[in-house]
C-alpha cells in the first residue's frame, strides 16, 4: 500500500511539473508575442515621428490603425517561423525570413488601407519608413540576444584554443559552427600547405603559416590541439600532419568529412572511426577493370564465400559489371541475406541467385554448377584465422585442400572457363596450418594439366577492414575505451584495402595464364604497432590517452610475412602494378599422389599425422619454427596478456597492469 500511494504520488508530481511546464511555454509565447507587438508599435511610432521631424500630428489616424498593422506583422511573423524565443540561435535564414515576412506584411498593410478601407490620408513616405524600422527593431533585438548568450557561455567555460589545420571552405564552415554553436574551442589561427594563403583571414581568422611551420606556430602562440578541417586530404597527407603534430607533441582531431560539414554536423568531441585507407601507409593502387568488365558481361559468374569481406566486394563490383547472371554462394545465412538484400537495390538486368550452402558438399555443388552452369569463378571461401585453424587443423585441411580439389573437378565438368583462387602471403614460408593450406592451393593451381578450364590464383596481403582482422578489433575497443591488444611490439604485415583485393581478384581473371599466381605491388611492411598509433591519432585521441598491451604472437603465427619464396621470380605482367610469380611447381602426378596420402590421412584424426602429410607436400613449412621472436627480455611473455610501460626516451619498463604511452 505504501508503495501504491508512493507511485501515486510521484505520477501526480510529475502531472504537475508536466502542467507547470506547459504554462510557462503557453506564458513565454504569449510575451513574445506581446513584445514583438510592442516593437512593431514603436517601430510605426518612430517613422510617423521622422516623416514629421519628430511631431506627432493626426495622432488619432495613426493610433486607429496600429492594431491592424500590429496584427499583420504578427501573423506574417507566425507564418515565417519566427514566432519564437530561441533569439540566441540567430543566423542568416532567420534574416531572410524576417526580410520575408516584413515585405509580406507592408504588401497586405497598404492593400487594407488603400484598397479596402479607401483611406488616403495616411502618409505614403510612412508605408516605406516604417517596415524599414521594423526590421532593424525585429532584427536588432535578435543579433542582440544572441551577443549576449555567447559572452555569458564564454565567462561561464573558457574554450580550448586550437589551430585549424586547413584554409579551405570546410575550414570556413568549421570557424562558423565553433563561433555558433559553443563547442568548447576557440580558434585563434590557421595554417595551410597553400602558401598564397598565408595572410589571409577566414571569417576573422588569420592564416599564419604552413603545415610544416605548426610545431613553432604552436610553441609561440601557446597551443597544445589541433583540428583538421581537411576532409579532402589523401592518406599520405594525413599521415605527414599526423607524423608532424606527433613530434610536436600536439594532440589533434579529425573533423568529419566536408558532406557532415555541409549537411551542419560538425562533431569535434567524439570518437570516430578513422578512415582504413588511412592507415595503409601509402595511396590505394588504381586498376583499370575495363578488360575484366568486358570479359564478365553477359556471362553467368559464380562467387564462394560471397557473404565475406571479399566475396561481398566482389559480388558488388562483379555487378557493375553487368553479367546475365550473378550466382552469390555461402554458407552463412545471416551474411548472404544482408547481400541480398543490400544487391536487391541495385537497378540492374543481371538475374541474382543466392544460395546458402558449404562449397565442399560435392553433392549440392554438382547440383548448383549444373543448373546454372557458370563460365567464371571466383573462390574466395576459405578458413583464414590462424590461430583458430592450429586448434582444428582436420577442418582447415578438409575446407582448403579436399575442398578446393573437389570444387575444381566439379567446376571443369560443368563446362567452367575460368577458375580464380585466392590465397594469402601466409603461404609464403608458412609456419600455420592456415597459411600451409593456402600453399598447397596454390600448387594444385600451378600444377593442373592445362585444359578446357583456365586457373589462375592471386596472393593477397591482409585486408584493411576485413572481418575479424587487427583494425576493426583496434577500433572496436577503442570506441569501447578499452586498451588495445598486439601481439608483438615488432610484427608487421602487408596490408592493402578490400578495393584493391577485388581489382586484383579481376585483374587476375582479366590476365591471368593457366597456373599463374598474380601478385599486387603493396609497397613497405606496416609495423602493427605503429598502426595502432596511428589509429589512435586518426582516430581522434591522443596517444597518451589509449593504454596498449603486448599479448605475444599467438600460436601459428609469424613475426613478419613474405610475399614470395626465395626460389620464386615476380615478372611483369600488362599491369604496371601486378607481377606474375612464377616457381619450381610440382608434377601434377606426384603432387597428385601426395593429395592422396594426405586424404587418408584424415582417417586418423590425428594432428600430428596430418602435419606430417601438409610438410609433404610443403618442405618449406615449419610448425614451431618460423621468424618470431619472443618478447624483449624485460618483459615476459606471461599467460595473461603482458603490458610494458614506453617512457620519454622510448625505453620499456615492467609492469603488470598498465600499458601506456607518456609524451611519445
Amino acid at each position: 500500500m505504501r508503495d501504491e500511494a508512493l507511485s501515486e504520488c510521484l505520477a501526480e508530481t510529475r502531472a504537475r511539473y508536466a502542467a507547470f511546464g506547459q504554462a510557462i511555454l503557453k506564458h513565454s509565447v504569449w510575451f513574445i508575442a506581446l513584445f514583438q507587438a510592442a516593437l512593431v508599435f514603436c517601430g510605426l511610432l518612430a517613422a510617423w515621428l521622422l516623416r514629421f521631424n519628430f511631431f506627432l500630428p493626426d495622432l488619432h489616424l495613426m493610433l486607429s490603425l496600429a492594431p491592424v498593422l500590429i496584427a499583420i506583422r504578427l501573423i506574417a511573423i507566425t507564418q515565417f517561423g519566427l514566432m519564437h524565443g530561441w533569439w540566441r540561435y540567430t543566423g542568416f535564414s532567420d534574416a531572410i525570413a524576417l526580410l520575408k515576412a516584413t515585405v509580406a506584411g507592408s504588401i497586405v498593410f497598404v492593400v487594407c488601407v488603400r484598397v479596402m478601407s479607401r483611406n488616403a490620408a495616411f502618409p505614403r513616405t510612412v508605408y516605406l519608413l516604417e517596415p524599414l524600422v521594423n526590421v532593424l527593431l525585429l532584427a536588432g533585438v535578435r543579433i542582440f540576444s544572441r551577443i549576449v548568450a555567447e559572452s555569458l557561455r564564454r565567462e561561464r567555460a573558457p574554450a580550448k584554443r586550437v589551430i585549424l589545420i586547413g584554409a579551405g571552405g570546410a575550414a570556413q564552415a568549421t570557424l562558423r559552427e565553433i563561433a555558433s554553436h559553443g563547442s568548447g574551442y576557440q580558434a585563434v589561427a590557421c595554417v595551410d600547405d597553400d602558401d598564397s594563403k598565408i595572410g589571409v583571414e577566414i571569417l576573422g581568422i588569420p592564416v599564419v603559416g604552413t603545415v610544416q611551420q605548426l610545431p613553432a606556430l604552436s610553441e609561440k602562440l601557446g597551443i597544445r590541439e589541433c583540428l583538421i578541417a581537411m576532409p579532402s586530404a589523401t592518406p599520405h597527407q594525413l599521415q605527414r600532419i599526423a607524423d608532424i603534430c606527433s613530434r610536436a607533441r600536439i594532440e589533434y582531431k579529425i573533423l568529419p568529412t566536408l558532406r557532415g560539414i555541409l549537411n551542419g554536423f560538425v562533431d569535434l568531441s567524439p570518437f570516430q572511426d578513422a578512415n582504413v585507407e588511412n592507415l595503409l601507409g601509402r595511396d590505394p593502387v588504381k586498376i583499370d577493370l575495363e578488360i575484366a568488365r568486358t570479359l564478365i558481361t553477359g556471362q553467368t559468374v559464380l562467387v564462394t564465400g560471397a557473404a565475406g569481406t571479399i566475396g561481398s566486394e566482389l559480388s558488388r563490383q562483379v555487378l557493375h559489371c553487368h553479367p546475365r547472371k550473378l550466382i552469390c554462394l555461402d554458407r552463412n545465412e545471416t551474411g548472404t541475406f544482408y547481400l541480398q538484400m543490400e544487391l536487391a537495390t541495385k537497378r540492374s538486368e543481371t538475374q541474382l541467385i543466392f544460395c546458402v550452402t558449404d562449397f565442399g558438399d560435392a553433392e549440392r555443388m554438382q547440383s548448383v554448377l549444373r543448373e546454372h552452369t557458370p563460365s567464371v569463378i571466383f573462390h574466395a571461401a576459405a578458413y583464414k584465422h590462424v590461430p583458430m585453424m592450429e586448434a582444428n587443423v582436420y577442418d582447415a585441411v578438409k575446407n582448403n585442400i579436399l575442398g578446393l580439389l573437389e570444387l575444381l573437378q566439379i567446376s571443369e565438368k560443368s563446362g567452367c572457363l575460368s577458375f580464380v583462387l585466392i590465397s594469402s602471403d601466409k603461404a609464403v614460408n608458412p609456419t600455420n596450418v592456415m597459411g600451409a593450406t593456402k600453399r598447397v592451393g596454390e600448387l594444385i593451381v600451378a600444377s593442373r594439366p592445362a585444359g578446357p578450364m583456365r586457373c589462375v590464383s592471386v596472393r593477397f596481403g591482409n585486408v584493411l577492414g576485413s572481418n575479424g582482422s587487427v583494425v576493426p578489433i583496434l577500433q572496436k575497443q577503442l570506441r569501447d575505451r578499452r586498451r588495445l591488444t598486439i601481439t608483438h611490439p615488432a610484427a608487421t604485415r602487408f596490408f592493402m584495402t578490400t578495393q584493391e583485393a577485388v581489382s586484383l581478384v579481376l585483374q587476375a581473371f582479366a590476365i591471368g595464364n593457366h597456373s599463374d599466381t598474380l601478385l599486387l605491388e603493396m609497397g613497405r611492411a606496416v609495423s602493427i604497432l605503429d598502426l595502432a598509433r596511428t589509429l589512435i591519432r586518426l582516430s581522434g585521441k591522443s596517444e597518451r590517452e589509449v593504454e596498449i598491451c603486448f599479448t605475444g604472437l599467438r600460436d601459428g603465427e609469424k613475426l613478419f610475412e613474405e610475399m614470395a619464396y626465395s626460389t620464386e621470380e615476380i615478372r611483369p605482367t600488362s599491369s604496371a602494378r601486378i607481377g606474375r610469380i612464377r616457381g619450381t611447381p610440382q608434377g601434377w602426378p606426384e603432387l597428385s599422389r601426395r593429395l592422396d596420402g594426405l586424404r587418408h590421412s584424415l582417417y586418423t584424426r590425428s594432428d600430428r599425422t596430418i602435419r606430417e602429410k601438409v610438410k609433404e607436400i610443403v618442405p618449406e613449412y615449419s610448425p614451431r619454427g618460423g621468424n618470431e621472436t619472443a618478447l624483449p627480455s624485460n618483459s615476459e611473455p606471461a599467460r595473461d596478456p603482458v603490458t610494458v610501460v614506453l617512457n620519454n626516451s622510448g625505453l620499456q619498463q615492467n609492469s603488470r597492469e598498465i600499458f601506456h604511452f607518456q609524451d611519445l
